[in-house]
């Protein structure tokens, strides 16, 4: 596990240890499951990947592109 420490402002440190508290957790433990949370949301990977046919499609789509681009068969 990795230690780091970080800044809130008064009321958000306040409402989070209320939180904590109702919860039975550790504010640690609180902004541990909170990250995890917005982490979890993100896409993983490269989202872009599936615009340049590699994700979906033929595995010899790249070889036809000299069919297409310079009208023959490639070597």
């Amino acid at each position: 596990m990795v230690r780091t420490q970080i800044s809130v402002d008064a009321d958000l440190y306040t409402r989070a240890k209320m939180v904590a508290r109702r919860e039975g957790i550790s504010l640690a433990e609180l902004c541990r499951r909170s990250l995890e949370t917005a982490v979890a949301a993100q896409p993983t990977g490269k989202p872009w990947m599936k615009y340049a046919g590699i994700v979906e499609g033929r595995p010899d789509d790249s070889g036809t592109v000299d069919d297409v681009v310079y009208g023959r068969d490639r070597p």
